[in-house]
């Protein structure tokens, strides 16, 4: 594994540069784009939209109690290159602060489209981890330009730490293509009698229909 990478807590002068990555990786996998439409479905590469959702980021920072955002920087130069965007849970929450919030940018069909994405994944972590204590994590992202390099390999493993250090469980859903390396590092897939989201091809406008991994690492008491 490359060690020429640091994970470290993003700054408010990184949410530019770790979207960025964010959005390069989303947009090049056939998965993570169609997410990106269905979210964002006015676009989301121009200079316009990119400045909102920057600001509109910052501005959610200055007010979330669980939600942190880690930035992967490459030492030899400084540049970012990939982030992880995750909540940790750590006090108990209600039913209301545990259920699916919604897309409050969206109306009408746009809307409802976006909520039979969603809403079964939240209802799938709300029937297994339910008021429990552990990490979700939202979304791991490596620029296309650096990936191979061992720097989603490094998010994931300084996340497992924060697990292994916190003594919480670690939740997320995959995609198909990074499956194999949630699997490498420990995780495993949450039995299909527990829980399963699968989301419709006339829903995500995809030749058939995609099931999603949802994949669950518990703590360990040894640092990678």
């Amino acid at each position: 594994m490359s060690t020429s990478f640091a994970v470290l807590p993003a700054l408010i002068p990184d949410i530019k540069p770790v979207y960025d990555a964010y959005f390069a990786a989303f947009t090049t996998d056939a998965d993570g784009r169609k997410i990106l439409e269905i979210l964002f479905p006015g676009g989301y590469t121009s200079e316009e939209f990119r400045k909102a959702h920057t600001e509109g980021t910052v501005a959610w920072l200055h007010k979330a109690e669980s939600q942190y955002t880690w930035k992967c920087v490459d030492i030899a130069t400084g540049e970012i290159v990939g982030m992880a965007l995750c909540d940790v849970f750590i006090k108990p929450r209600t039913k209301e602060e545990r259920a699916y919030p919604g897309i409050p940018w969206l109306e009408g069909e746009q809307r409802e489209r976006a909520d039979n994405v969603l809403k079964p994944l939240c209802e799938a972590r709300e029937k297994i981890m339910g008021n429990g204590s552990y990490i979700y994590v939202h979304a791991i992202a490596v620029d296309p330009k650096h990936q191979g390099r061992g720097a989603g390999a490094m998010i994931v493993k300084e996340l497992i730490n924060l697990s292994n250090d916190s003594n919480l469980p670690i939740y997320l859903e995959s995609s198909a293509s990074a499956e194999g390396l949630y699997k490498k590092m420990g995780f495993v897939r949450v039995p299909e009698e527990s829980a399963r989201v699968v989301h419709s091809k006339s829903v995500l406008g995809t030749e058939t229909d995609v099931e999603v991994p949802l994949m669950i690492k518990t703590p360990a008491k040894t640092r990678l």
